[in-house]
């Protein structure tokens, strides 16, 4: 097997909070979720179908993580993900409570917009052009 990006952490204040997010408004699957020995839990989610990359849902432990929940990349947009249908995403992410930071824009390379998770970590929601 070729190598590639397996799991990416994202800090998050609460671990159900942020399952419900992942799971309700953005449509996840819940592909783990396994409490360890320490009180934390191993909680990871994909988007549906995704079967190479994930997110692992990490819970802030110290004061220092608990200050970059919401802020992973200094304010600009540090995930991006990947649709075939902009218009069915967009109108169900929307209807669910997704906060979007434009209107949907189309550019040489897809339709995109900017929505922020519930903590603030900006996103693009994109459908790239047919190559």
């Amino acid at each position: 097997m070729p190598s590639h990006i397996a799991l990416t952490a994202l800090l998050v204040a609460d671990y159900d909070e942020a399952v419900d997010f992942y799971t309700r408004a953005l449509g996840f699957d819940l592909a783990e979720d396994t409490p360890r020995p320490d009180g934390s839990r191993w909680v990871v989610v994909r988007p549906p179908g995704a079967t190479e990359s994930a997110l692992l849902l990490a819970r802030a432990k110290d004061a220092a993580q608990r200050a970059r929940v919401g802020d992973q990349t200094g304010g600009r947009v540090g995930f991006f993900l990947h649709t075939d249908d902009f218009a069915r995403d967009h109108a169900r992410m929307t209807a669910r409570g997704v906060r979007f930071l434009e209107e949907p824009r189309h550019e040489p390379y897809g339709s995109v917009a900017v929505f922020e998770d519930l903590y603030g970590n900006r996103w693009d929601l994109l459908q790239p052009t047919a190559q």
